[in-house]
């Protein structure tokens, strides 16, 4: 009799112990899943913060401000501006502690200082781009480590 419960003791214990093994296994692969999804968007982040430091990498010069055309009155009681005949010229406008600041530029320049504009422009989006990329990079970072860490002790 006590061997026999002994025996279908033990027998349940085995089956336990199975099926935890199953759990485990079942869990561990969901696990392994995770990570394996995780270290993929780690990788493809990865390959967009190289993209995005592309731009801020390059060597082309940068004119922070905005490029447009304004046409206004002189202020000359006989010119054709006040007829309605408006001056025209390209301006480039930046703020600068606070304060908007305005130059006229030569027309031979307008095109470079335009292109020159538009690249710090793209300077600064890739800039915000970079920072977004960085904390999404330490989050998928904590998840993986997470994921691979064990408590100390087990085997």
């Amino acid at each position: 009799m006590f061997l026999a419960f002994f025996q279908l003791n033990r027998i349940n214990h085995l089956r336990e112990a199975q099926s935890a093994k199953k759990i485990g296994y079942m869990q561990d692969r969901q696990q392994h899943r995770k990570l394996s999804r995780l270290r993929q968007e780690l990788l493809e982040v990865l390959e967009r913060l190289r993209k995005t430091l592309e731009v801020v990498l390059a060597r082309s010069p940068l004119v922070k401000g905005s490029v447009y055309q304004i046409a206004r009155r002189c202020g000359t009681p006989n010119c054709r501006c006040t007829r309605g005949q408006l001056h025209r010229n390209f301006v480039l406008t930046w703020s600068e502690q606070g304060r908007h600041r305005m130059r006229s530029l030569p027309p031979p320049r307008v095109v470079e200082i335009r292109q020159k504009s538009k690249e710090y422009a793209r300077f600064r989006r890739a800039r915000i781009e970079v920072s977004i990329l960085y904390n999404r990079i330490l989050a998928l970072l904590d998840q993986i480590q997470e994921l691979r860490r064990e408590a100390p002790g087990d085997e």
